[in-house]
């Protein structure tokens, strides 16, 4: 990596919390003031609840690059990259000249759902805290996933205001490169990229392990993921989900795929844009990068994962059913639910496939047993802090808007004791189970945009040599 670059990353500030939309949104427009000769302020639509959302335009380069945070409402760390880096690209020429690109950034693209998640964002960062501030929304509501897709039998044109937003931006600048700001929650690192680009794996991993965050070497996030180098895979789009479950056997899989396409799916098929996620963990154990043997094989792990998945969607069905009636419809919490927990599909290929494929019949690493044994619970877990808010939201209703109804404050409120008990029953396991660490945000940050630089800065080479 360059000096410039090497300079840009080490001057990262020690950031201890995240920011809210609102704190992101005055200093999106105090940069502009400042500096009205490099940076423009627009609106490139508005969200579900009015929200404007904003567009920075940095710099004149040769050709466009476009950067967006919180495409998921509970992964902040991109966003704070985009703080610092549109700081950056302000104040400093030499950055500018070398990356040679123009800028379009935001910083929140899901602005009302991260309003949802802002109860983490000052911590404390611990597994509780997180659970219990969580939210994600249904994935017909994720700005990320409505994209326009007509595939095989799937067809979707349902896209929401902050889709469809990106959408004509990206229809607009025709970027060359996206830098897709997504995060995990807890594992270590690990990539998506739409073209297969050899020459920088070493160096995205490189990055990760100087910076002391692992590389996530156990299972991959779905099942149907492809992998093209350790820890590297091929970007996501709604295609490999639909062939997945039409090759284990669901019938009539677009009946159980109720979202769209990704904006790297809908940019690469238009312009052939080269999109980067750079996911890594708010926590980590030692053990996500074990490839150590374990005592049981992959198939055990996995059907043991299904087995407490199973068991837990039924506890909160069985909730859901209990307050069906006294929580409103399109409360995001229960769409969210219903969304998360509706998954029979997606087993039953998961198990057909663990049965079927003798890869896995071989012993499990260390590292697929954790993902598969504690990793995975430490995911249900956040479902559980949904269902906790599901009560406490229409309870909060209650308050603001007092009804005289008791049997509906006495469900809700059973409901919310009772969620809150599986929740803090599972934070407990979990807290002895797993030796965690928080990542400082600090080195997040480096990491995500070191990846970046690297990536904006070997297509801009590619492209000259050509």
């Amino acid at each position: 990596m360059n000096k410039i670059f090497e300079e840009v990353v080490q001057n990262i500030p020690n950031y201890t919390e995240f920011l809210t939309v609102d704190e992101m949104d005055a200093n999106s427009r105090k940069l502009a003031e400042e500096y009205p000769d490099v940076v423009d302020i627009f609106e490139v639509g508005r969200t579900r609840e009015n929200h404007p959302l904003y567009c920075l335009k940095i710099g004149e380069g040769s050709k466009n690059a476009l950067m967006f945070g919180l495409p998921h409402p509970n992964e902040p760390i991109g966003a704070m990259l985009l703080e610092y880096f549109t700081q950056e690209l302000a104040t400093n020429e030499k950055l500018r000249n070398e990356l040679d690109y123009t800028w379009y950034i935001i910083k929140a693209w899901d602005a009302d759902g991260t309003k949802l998640n802002e109860g983490w964002f000052k911590g404390p960062f611990t597994l509780y805290n997180y659970a219990r501030n969580f939210f994600r929304p249904a994935g017909h509501q994720q700005v990320d996933w409505t994209f326009p897709i007509d595939y095989k039998k799937l067809k979707f044109n349902d896209s929401i205001p902050e889709t469809t937003a990106m959408m004509k931006l990206i229809d607009q600048i025709e970027p060359e490169f996206i830098y897709s700001l997504h995060n995990a929650g807890f594992g270590g690192a690990y990539w998506y990229i739409t073209h297969e680009t050899s020459d920088v794996y070493d160096d995205l991993r490189k990055t990760a392990i100087k910076h002391g965050v692992p590389l996530s070497l156990g299972e991959p996030e779905a099942p149907f993921c492809e992998a093209y180098s350790p820890a590297i895979y091929q970007s996501l789009g709604i295609r490999q989900n639909y062939d997945y479950l039409e090759k284990y056997g669901v019938e009539k899989p677009e009946e159980h795929i109720n979202v769209g396409t990704c904006s790297a799916d809908y940019a690469m098929e238009k312009y052939d844009s080269f999109t980067l996620l750079t996911e890594l963990p708010y926590f980590y154990d030692e053990r996500i990068k074990d490839l150590s043997e374990s005592a049981i094989s992959r198939k055990e792990a996995v059907l043991s994962n299904l087995e407490f998945a199973e068991e837990s969607d039924k506890f909160i069905l069985q909730v859901l059913k209990e307050t069906n009636q006294y929580t409103s419809k399109d409360n995001p919490f229960r769409l969210a639910l219903e969304a998360f927990t509706d998954n029979k599909e997606g087993n039953a290929a998961t198990r057909e496939m663990v049965l079927t494929d003798p890869v896995y019949a071989k012993k499990a690493t260390v590292a697929e047993e954790f993902d598969n044994l504690l990793v995975s619970k430490f995911y249900k877990m956040l479902s559980y802090g949904m269902l906790v808010r599901l009560s406490e939201s229409e309870l909060e209703k209650l308050k603001e808007n007092p009804e005289e109804d008791a049997e509906k404050e006495a469900v809700l409120e059973a409901a919310y004791q009772n969620a809150l008990a599986h929740l803090k029953e599972l934070s407990d396991k979990l807290e002895q189970e797993i030796n965690y660490q928080a990542v400082p945000i600090q080195k997040l940050v480096a990491i995500q945009l070191e990846c970046g630089l690297i990536l904006a800065d070997h297509l801009q080479k590619k492209k000259i040599a050509k």
